[in-house]
């Protein structure tokens, strides 16, 4: 090699910003003149907003229950009239045993509550209280137990005031008094949208990011690139930093419309939550930008980092379910997913605050999940054709 192509090859390798800010504004205007950017960034983030913060809800509103009326008294009638008056109820009341399991085999209510023949007996007697039967749905376990509860919260609530008519002291021996830290009203709402939202970031960061190379590949732009004397570092940080500035559009973007659209109280700081989204659309970044480098296809990028990142966002990160009901193995792979360390991070900030120990602990695992993903990208991230 002479001295002269020895200079120039040596030239090539040296970083250059003039450069850098050159591919920024080619990726750059490439994403405003793709549809499919503005479609993944925009448009997906606030339907998912919408489907998650009105569509989906684990809260029971009302309950459409049948009230069997075996007995016909005053006792048994007041107790219908208390199941009536709450708002949480929506009650058939027949005393056909027949038509009410019909109903339900039908899906047209919950449960039913079966007053008994022998009430009036039952309830005169000073040793016991009159029993009352609840059978409910078990084809769904959170309703069934929502009918559990508010029958009987209606039931123990309908014999304190009988007691108290009658001058009779019905105070039980233990008086439970139920209290939610951080989430008071029990809204499924407040903890379901964090989890959505690092689902709409998973989308932006993995699923966005792994078409970019892949698209370079099938094209015949990516050997045009590394003809010139564009440096690996140059080219990396040229997919990377226009991608994070359009995740951090879309977390404001989510934020605003979570705030103030779907009134979700936010308890925490906002350089927390910068840090935290910050580090996880990284994280986001470099695992599809490594998935597409490996793939070099768009369509085996997509679906790769579908089910390396989009499932197990949704499955595996305590979003929807619980990770400590989970069985032991399926725990402990939960702790190779970054979104686990995302949601835990969003839902501490939304519902408790700046809880250190949490976040920090977060913070640290973030930093960690984004050094390996840049890092293998880097790694394998070629300036020659193979």
């Amino acid at each position: 090699m002479s001295r002269s192509e020895h200079a120039a090859s040596q030239k090539a390798v040296n970083f250059s910003w003039r450069r850098l800010k050159a591919l920024c504004i080619k990726e750059t205007k490439q994403i405003i003149r793709d549809p499919s950017s503005a479609l993944i960034a925009v448009v997906i983030p606030l339907m998912l907003l919408f489907i998650f913060g009105y569509g989906i809800n684990l809260d029971s509103s009302k309950l459409r229950l049948g009230i069997l009326m075996e007995q016909q008294s005053e006792d048994a009638r007041e107790l219908v009239h208390a199941f009536t008056g709450s708002p949480y109820i929506d009650a058939t009341i027949s005393d056909n045993r027949h038509f009410l399991i019909k109903k339900m085999q039908e899906n047209q209510i919950r449960g039913i509550i079966v007053i008994p023949v022998n009430f009036d007996a039952l309830l005169a007697r000073a040793d016991s209280h009159a029993p009352i039967q609840v059978i409910t749905d078990g084809s769904e376990p959170n309703t069934a137990n929502f009918v559990q509860g508010y029958t009987k919260g209606i039931w123990q609530i309908w014999l304190q005031q009988r007691g108290q008519n009658r001058g009779v002291s019905t105070t039980p021996l233990i008086d439970t008094q139920i209290r939610y830290w951080f989430n008071p009203a029990a809204i499924s709402r407040h903890f379901l949208i964090p989890g959505a939202v690092s689902i709409i970031m998973t989308v932006v960061g993995a699923i966005l990011t792994s078409l970019v190379v892949a698209r370079e590949w099938e094209r015949g732009t990516m050997e045009a690139l590394l003809s010139t004397q564009v440096t690996r570092t140059e080219l990396l940080l040229a997919k990377l930093l226009p991608y994070q500035v359009l995740g951090s559009f879309v977390m404001v973007l989510c934020m605003i419309f979570t705030v103030f659209v779907l009134d979700v109280p936010y308890r925490g700081s906002l350089w927390i939550l910068a840090s935290v989204s910050s580090l996880y659309l990284a994280t986001a970044l470099g695992m599809g930008l490594l998935i597409s480098t490996l793939t070099r296809n768009q369509f085996n990028a997509a679906m790769i980092s579908l089910n390396a990142a989009f499932l197990p966002a949704i499955m595996l990160s305590g979003f929807v379910f619980e990770i400590d009901s989970m069985p032991v193995l399926i725990q402990v792979s939960t702790y190779i997913v970054p979104a686990r360390y995302f949601v835990s991070g969003l839902q501490t900030l939304f519902l408790a605050g700046n809880i250190g120990t949490v976040l920090i602990t977060n913070l640290l695992l973030l930093i960690a999940s984004s050094i390996v993903f840049i890092g293998l990208t880097a790694w394998k991230t070629r300036r020659h054709l193979d």
